[in-house]
């Protein structure tokens, strides 16, 4: 952790970066059932409960089982890599994979790509996800799916009232 002051404004230096592979998802809506009893029941669907343990797996193989949560406020750089179609021709994925002038435009929604991320790593990289302030979701197509994350500790170290 590095302490830099640039014209006054005090910041610690501290980030983290991990990459979890495997094709993008986003966050399912939760389902509601109807008890016979007449009460309702809500729960995550499992493909959303098995691609957060995914994330938090990728998160603790990049920076230990030691790892504390970070504490302050966090901006989050996030960016997905999707699978290019087979169906598209050569040129179109030329376009897409070096040029990055075709960018994906299908599910899952750049939003619920950021939610499932973020929620995931609620308690494992910082104590909620509330303490993100700034972030930034991008979606690309490679030939290599996944998804890059950058967690930025983005505190002003004399703001004692935003540090949870």
């Amino acid at each position: 952790m590095a302490l830099t002051s640039l014209r006054g404004v005090c910041k610690v230096d501290r980030q983290v970066a991990f990459t979890i592979f495997g094709e993008p998802q986003g966050k399912a809506r939760a389902k509601t059932v109807r008890l016979k009893n007449g009460c309702s029941h809500s729960y995550t669907p499992e493909k959303s409960v098995s691609y957060e343990n995914l994330v938090k797996l990728s998160f603790r193989d990049e920076v230990g089982n030691d790892f504390k949560p970070m504490r302050g406020i966090f901006q989050v750089d996030i960016k997905a890599y999707l699978n290019i179609p087979t169906s598209k021709p050569k040129v179109w994925k030329a376009l897409a994979l070096v040029e990055k002038v075709i960018r994906p435009t299908k599910k899952p929604d750049w939003d619920n790509i950021g939610k499932i991320v973020c929620d995931a790593l609620n308690g494992i990289a910082y104590k909620d996800d509330s303490a993100i302030v700034d972030g930034r979701v991008q979606k690309f197509y490679s030939e290599q799916p996944r998804v890059e994350v950058v967690i930025k500790d983005i505190t002003d170290i004399r703001d004692r009232w935003s540090i949870k």
